[in-house]
């Protein structure tokens, strides 16, 4: 749901659900194939964070400390990956991963803060996509300035209403798009690296390899790259959110580890090699997009023009996924009554209608802000990506409870030894994630929870449900006890945004 754009756009994170089985769907016979699914995977995670990434990267750490929090990052979200692709082929009933993972382990309601704090990280996302995209465009037409002004919003506007109107027609339809514009946004990339693969000088490489004395230890600088890299594979979920509408269940798991890898291999190759192009202190000292930058110093003045080509098309793309992401995040717990039934409902063409109009007219109203409040914008946008941190440690904690009870290993104790190691590494590794992002923002991100709460005790009345056990009180104490106690902070002063 994605990195930092800073000098031409806002932050962005993004970026960006259960149980029972769920009847998916009379009306769209043809689901998604194993090319659409591992395009959503790709489309989702490589949004403008890969663009940001040489000055993202140099501006706190040497390249050996990249090149050891790439390692780090790899094994975790790899291990990440892995354990998406167990669940989803080791529990088929299990729809919507993010959800339903989450539901399972702990019930109703934490899966319903799962899906939310999931979808509030994805359509906040979009904003900062949607803004991102036409400060981009000022590039080429300077009336949108920095992607927030009037024209800028009512031109993200248009983007937005045609995109909704694309997925009524079908979310087949609308993946068909996406896969378009992933293989659209691969091909600047794959240019990129071709073209500072010949200009890599090994002497510029290795000058201050571990960093100069300014950017403190080696340990200070991997911490400050695994905060980068965490961002830019936000969307390693995305083939398990959409696990209805595979065509084979199998194809959810091959997604997800075919489009990890596909994107650490980009990811990788972009912030290493432009370390033997410029030194760090030139990367850190680079305007974002900062591709542009090193395209640039290796291949004459056309090369900031092709990456801001491809920044446009890369975001439009991922704008698409994380809005299919988006609407089918609350889509299945609404048809599991866990979330307004009403957010169920699907158009004739088997689109989440009602689930998109939400999601999209949150994005609207948000845009709107945004001319009235960068600040508080900025500070949203970084608080709703760590949002989505969550949900993965759910995941992790799911399987690994899994693998510990022997849940479907009967009579394979290697393969469950395996999977509950993989499963640990996944858990510790988005614990790590919780520590290196502080809590100022998971105290923060209560404020997003607390109002959550007061949907799904609705929800909970409509359907005359039972009532919240011992635990989820507990839970919902705590959430309303640390949004009154961040309030307080904030009111105060001793906390800001």
């Amino acid at each position: 749901m994605t990195t930092q754009l800073q000098d031409i756009q806002p932050s962005i994170p993004p970026a960006r659900p259960q149980p029972l089985t769920v009847s998916l769907r009379k009306a769209e016979p043809k689901r998604l194939s194993l090319s659409l699914l591992i395009a959503l995977v790709v489309g989702s995670m490589i949004g403008s964070g890969i663009f940001s990434l040489p000055q993202n990267m140099a501006a706190s750490a040497g390249a050996g400390a990249i090149l050891i929090g790439w390692v780090i990052t790899g094994v975790g979200m790899l291990s990440l990956a892995l354990v998406y692709q167990t669940l989803s082929n080791r529990q088929p009933a299990l729809d919507n991963g993010v959800f339903a993972y989450a539901r399972t382990l702990g019930g109703e309601f934490l899966g319903f803060n799962s899906a939310w704090g999931y979808w509030i990280s994805a359509w906040i996302g979009n904003v900062s996509y949607l803004v991102i995209l036409f400060a981009a465009l000022s590039y080429f037409f300077p009336l949108f300035g920095e992607g927030n002004n009037k024209a800028a919003i009512a031109g993200a506007s248009v983007v937005l209403w045609s995109l909704h109107w694309m997925i009524l027609r079908g979310m087949r339809t609308a993946a068909r798009a996406n896969a378009l514009t992933t293989v659209a946004k691969v091909v600047p990339l794959l240019l990129f690296i071709g073209l500072v693969i010949a200009a890599f000088q090994r002497e510029t490489f290795m000058v201050d390899f571990w960093g100069t004395p300014a950017l403190g230890s080696t340990f200070d600088q991997v911490k400050s790259t695994m905060l980068v890299t965490v961002w830019v594979f936000i969307g390693i979920e995305g083939a398990n959110v959409f696990s209805a509408r595979a065509a084979e269940r199998a194809n959810v798991g091959r997604a997800t580890v075919i489009g990890f890898v596909i994107t650490l291999l980009l990811l990788i190759a972009v912030s290493l090699l432009s370390l033997g192009i410029l030194r760090q202190p030139e990367l850190a000292a680079l305007k974002n997009p900062s591709m542009a930058g090193v395209l640039q110093a290796a291949a004459g003045p056309w090369g900031a023009v092709l990456i801001s080509i491809g920044l446009i098309i890369s975001v439009g793309g991922a704008l698409l996924a994380w809005t299919l992401l988006a609407a089918e995040s609350v889509f299945t717990p609404a048809r599991e009554k866990v979330m307004p039934v009403s957010l169920g409902e699907e158009n004739t063409r088997g689109a989440p209608a009602n689930a998109l109009w939400l999601t999209n007219g949150c994005i609207q109203l948000f845009l709107l802000l945004t001319l009235y409040s960068s600040a508080s914008y900025l500070a949203l946008i970084s608080l709703a990506t760590s949002m989505i941190l969550l949900p993965y440690l759910f995941s992790g904690l799911y399987a690994l409870k899994m693998t510990w009870q022997g849940e479907t290993y009967a009579g394979h104790r290697a393969m469950q030894i395996r999977d509950m190691a993989i499963a640990l590494v996944a858990t510790l590794y988005c614990v790590w994630l919780l520590y290196a992002a502080g809590p100022k923002y998971l105290l923060l991100s209560a404020l997003l929870y607390a109002p959550g709460s007061l949907i799904y005790l609705g929800t909970l009345r409509a359907r005359q449900g039972q009532p919240l056990s011992g635990p989820e009180t507990g839970l919902l104490i705590i959430i309303w006890a640390a949004a009154a106690y961040a309030g307080w902070m904030l009111w105060s002063g001793t906390l800001t945004l």
